[in-house]
């Protein structure tokens, strides 16, 4: 082709005719979006949505275009999120859209891939994240109960919600305008709890969807598990089954906000699991009873970054088993098995949202549901809900087997094209493969050891034990209580060299105890059950003993009814086996620190001393507790995704490069009961539920700690990590995480 290197300038004419040409494309882009029993319809066409959760701030930027293409090649055509008020709105009135927190970027990524997105505004959110997503501020003003007809709490919910739609119309992000966002929700299965604010429940959950109706963003707006949602707002369903579920009015479309196909973990917590035949089932059930709108909660959980988690007591990772894993890339065969779900179901979508639906019984716990138009044809469901017995099944004089808890799709009333219990996809291995850390100028780490206790001055004393929570406002996980007591040299157990015991009570999350500046021991609740106890023997001397006990927080309470007063710290303080019997300390004088001393000098920042006196050594001590460790590293070989190996360690905070990577805690998975066993092999038939198929077992609840590879430089990165009650840094590794298809 010749080239051209003359100036010239396009004649009027041209540029009259590029200009009508992008208006058109624009209007052709908009798309009003309405609903009817059936389905949406975007820009006049009816369409069946498979939507993948992605939560933006639970991956990098770097990750969500591969994350959506991923999702996109496994047969999804919308995305969607929660909108994180907490990490939007850190201090009122004050704004964040950077980093993981970009939701136009995200939401511009998701339009360029040519997908829907639905967006669930809430503000609250629960999702196992940090307060459910509200800002600890907000609990702090007067007045203000969450989630209930107050006028503080609808104040600052408004305003959020007004904020956050604003800047999408801004952007041009809905539907109407072009955008990609055809949905959107207020609120969040308040059903479950509206009986609990009284008739004020009844009057926020109706004046939280007139708020958002009088948004005019253009598209529907839902409420999942509002059984009570007004006419102007969608009701939807969320659980591990939605096909039997009926929206409250006729008018409505049958849609599913959160498909779980895994769940969540807890620092201590078994694996649980849920077999991709089971998941499948569940969708082809749902659109076999005339579903239209489906959506993984979650597709790709990814990581609960920082101090992000909540529960008490949730991972860093929110890996969530979901068909992309916390990494970014496909769980063979779930994400490869659903993708073949999800295209039978495409095959049958006109039929779907159009035809004639029709059941008919096929013999005990065997069924068709028969979708027909006027020209004659038709698309089937076939199931058979036994969830023991194979069966067969004969439709249209012709026989089909159907295996136990199993549906069988045949977009031409014909040929079965997809049986959700017949797993064709192919699986895969996955290692960890570790790498020692390194560094192309020598490995040196940096040491620095707090002294437990208070630091400086402290920050109040009172004679009593006060709340952790309304003391941090989770400015921090960490309160120091202190005080000291005297001993007499005339105590018994000095002569007889038998221990006093140490009883404390909690209402948690975790504690370690520290006596005359030594590690004793650590106390912790768990997620069935926060509040703790403790009972130690403690080594006491003649004199005066110094007791610092450093209470913290593991992620504030995410959901339920008044979930923002639920307490934690310490409630009782007692020593036994004095002279004199019990002496209580509960009521004694109390020092308090918020913090530990790093934090508050900054130590995870990059190039940061701080001020402190730091060890240089090849060599960094073992088992010491309240130590800062930092280590200068190149990156890992290869491009797999990374993994920090933290089996070595006790618990604490890490972060590269001043990015957090968040809390670690390898806390061995136990059994709640006797009863919890942990399984080899999981049986999908039958209804699914978390405790069904656990393993893990005796294994760490996580051993790695997923650090995006756009955190890395090649060389020069600084790994910096606070261990609270000691480890072995020497086996700190970098892992790749490399998967191989079978």
């Amino acid at each position: 082709m010749k080239r051209v290197t003359t100036k010239s300038m396009a004649s009027p004419a041209i540029l009259v005719a590029a200009m009508v040409f992008l208006f058109s494309f624009r209007a052709a882009a908009a798309a009003n979006v309405t609903y009817d029993h059936r389905s949406l319809s975007i820009g006049g066409r009816r369409q069946l949505i498979i939507s993948a959760a992605i939560h933006y701030p639970r991956s990098v930027p770097a990750m969500w275009p591969s994350l959506v293409q991923t999702a996109k090649e496994g047969g999804c055509n919308a995305i969607e999120s929660y909108v994180f008020w907490n990490g939007h709105e850190p201090s009122p009135g004050k704004y964040y859209f950077g980093g993981r927190y970009n939701i136009v970027k995200f939401i511009k990524i998701v339009q360029e891939a040519g997908m829907h997105m639905i967006l669930r505004i809430g503000p609250f959110v629960a999702a196992e994240w940090n307060y459910g997503g509200v800002p600890v501020w907000l609990h702090y003003v007067p007045g203000t109960v969450f989630r209930a007809d107050n006028e503080p709490w609808k104040h600052y919910m408004e305003s959020f919600t007004t904020y956050i739609v604003n800047l999408l119309k801004q952007e041009k992000l809905f539907a109407p305008q072009g955008g990609p966002i055809i949905l959107s929700q207020v609120e969040n299965e308040y059903g479950y709890y509206e009986r609990d604010y009284g008739e004020g429940g009844k009057r926020y959950a109706q004046w939280s969807a007139s708020m958002a109706v009088s948004q005019n963003i253009g598209v529907p707006w839902m409420m999942c598990q509002q059984w009570d949602a007004p006419s102007t707002v969608i009701s939807t369903c969320n659980g591990f089954y939605c096909d039997e579920f009926t929206p409250n009015t006729p008018d409505k479309p049958k849609m599913w906000t959160e498909n779980w196909p895994g769940w969540f973990k807890t620092f201590g917590g078994r694996d649980p699991h849920r077999p991709a035949e089971d998941i499948a089932y569940s969708v082809a059930r749902f659109f076999q009873k005339g579903g239209s709108v489906h959506n993984y909660y979650m597709y790709h959980g990814g990581t609960n970054f920082g101090r992000t988690s909540g529960g008490p007591f949730i991972t860093t990772s929110y890996d969530y088993e979901a068909p992309i894993d916390e990494y970014g890339l496909p769980r063979l065969p779930k994400w490869g098995h659903l993708k073949n779900l999800h295209k039978a179901i495409m095959l049958s979508e006109n039929m779907l949202i159009s035809g004639e639906h029709r059941n008919f019984s096929l013999g005990p716990s065997l069924e068709a549901d028969v979708y027909t138009d006027s020209s004659g044809s038709c698309a089937a469901f076939l199931s058979n809900s036994d969830d023991k017995n194979d069966k067969k099944a004969v439709f249209r004089n012709t026989s089909y087997d159907l295996p136990a808890w199993s549906v069988s799709i045949l977009p031409d009333c014909k040929n079965a094209v997809f049986n959700s219990a017949k797993v064709t996809a192919k699986s895969s291995k996955v290692e960890m493969l570790p790498e020692d850390l390194k560094s192309s100028s020598g490995l040196k780490w940096q040491v620095f050891s707090e002294k437990p206790g208070i630091w400086g001055e402290a920050d109040f004393v009172k004679n009593e034990l006060v709340d952790h929570i309304n003391t941090t406002k989770d400015t921090t996980d960490y309160l120091w209580y202190t005080t000291s007591i005297t001993v007499s040299g005339n105590e018994e157990f000095l002569k007889k060299g038998s221990l006093p015991v140490l009883f404390i009570e909690s209402k948690g999350h975790t504690l370690h105890v520290f006596i005359n500046k030594e590690y004793l021991g650590t106390a912790t609740g768990n997620g069935t059950h926060v509040p703790f106890k403790l009972k130690k023997s403690v080594p006491l001397k003649a004199g005066e003993n110094n007791i610092d006990l450093l209470s913290m927080t593991v992620g504030l309470s995410n959901a339920g009814s008044f979930y923002e007063w639920v307490p934690a710290g310490l409630t009782s303080v007692s020593i036994k086996g004095l002279n004199n019997g019990t002496l209580n300390l509960t009521n004694s004088k109390w020092s308090y620190k918020l913090g530990v001393q790093g934090e508050h000098l900054g130590l995870f920042k990059p190039g940061n001393s701080g001020a402190v006196k730091w060890t240089v050594t090849a060599k960094p001590p073992k088992k010491q507790p309240l130590t800062w460790y930092k280590v200068v590293i190149d990156q890992p070989s290869g491009n797999e995704p990374v993994g920090l190996d933290m089996l070595s360690m006790g618990k604490g905070m890490a972060w590269l490069n001043g990015e957090e990577i968040g809390r670690y805690w390898p806390r061995i998975a136990r059994k709640n009961s006797p009863n919890d066993e942990c399984v080899k092999e999981c049986d999908y038939r039958g209804k699914f539920m978390p405790d069904k198929c656990n393993t893990g077992c005796g294994e760490p609840s996580q051993r790695w700690y997923h650090v995006p590879r756009s955190w890395f430089k090649p060389s020069g990165n600084e790994l910096v990590i606070f261990e609270e009650k000691g480890g072995n840094p020497m086996k700190i590794n970098l892992s790749r995480r490399k998967v191989s298809v079978v």
